[in-house]
């Protein structure tokens, strides 16, 4: 007889810059970000089985079961703990794939800090990031669950408190190659090492992976001229990650809502508040 199904967030998130330091042996690039997370959530359902099957019910179709990270999670965690417990999920896709918003490597993280509990395989937060990194390198910071300052791969996280704001986020219903981004000539590089200390005023919001991305669909540099015209946004539009999704920083959310009806119908918009913390610190939510 299978347990009561519960539901848990996976919150999508941006970086508020990102500085690409150097190529590493390994093919991996050294980075420095701020990693924000947002209200904005995917949503994945658990009901816990007797037998080993792990299977995908609902959500994600589009991607293939085994390639699914979700699935993956799942089975990374089962083999390293030799549970005998299995595992039906479902997931309410919310954050759109392949727009650097980290959505896979969200619900993988949620996945992995989710079953712990229900299998209760009692991995530490620490032992399960080592194996979310395997997954991927944005999976450890999901699991830390705190906005933070990431170097390395990504994996090297210092916690920090952002300031309440609001972001207007657009997808431009285009995905950009992660890996042709980082072998493409326009993408640029910040070999100078900076310090925690040194972005505390956020002064230097760049993404060296921005005009390489643009490149690639010239849709984002449209996004973000559209945004920079909006009025009482902080700075500058920026774009997330290896885009596709580009966002503009609020201190209010009227002030958010009023540039959210003035997107194009073309693209996929919504607004999001920062979280310094994700709801699966808790290492769990509210039964639904």
């Amino acid at each position: 007889m299978s347990s009561p199904v519960k539901t848990w967030l996976a919150p999508a998130k941006i970086n508020l810059f990102l500085h690409i330091n150097s190529k590493r042996k390994d093919g991996y690039h050294n980075l420095q970000t701020i990693f924000q997370l947002l209200d904005f959530y995917d949503e994945l359902t658990f009901d816990i089985t007797n037998d080993s099957t792990i299977k995908r019910l609902s959500g994600n179709e589009e991607v293939n079961p085994e390639q699914d990270l979700i699935i993956r999670a799942a089975k990374l965690l089962q083999e390293t703990t030799q549970t005998s417990l299995g595992a039906n999920i479902s997931i309410l896709k919310r954050i759109p794939a392949g727009g650097g918003l980290g959505g896979g490597s969200s619900d993988a993280a949620t996945t992995l800090v989710a079953l712990n509990q229900l299998w209760k395989t009692e991995l530490s937060q620490s032992e399960l990031m080592q194996l979310g990194l395997s997954l991927g390198a944005d999976v450890p910071i999901f699991i830390n669950a705190k906005s933070a300052w990431a170097e390395g791969v990504g994996e090297i996280l210092s916690p920090i408190k952002t300031p309440n704001h609001v972001f207007l986020v657009v997808f431009v219903n285009q995905h950009t190659s992660t890996q042709e981004i980082f072998s493409h000539k326009a993408l640029t590089m910040s070999p100078m090492i900076g310090k925690i200390s040194d972005f505390s005023e956020l002064t230097n919001t760049h993404n060296d992976c921005l005009q390489a991305a643009i490149a690639q669909t010239d849709e984002i540099r449209l996004a973000l001229e559209h945004l920079d015209s909006c009025s009482n946004l902080i700075g500058q539009a920026r774009m997330s990650g290896t885009g596709s999704c580009v966002f503009a920083e609020f201190a209010n959310e009227k002030d958010a809502l009023v540039a959210l009806k003035k997107i194009p119908e073309k693209w996929m918009s919504f607004t999001a508040k920062a979280i310094n913390t994700s709801p699966i610190l808790k290492w769990a939510v509210a039964k639904r």
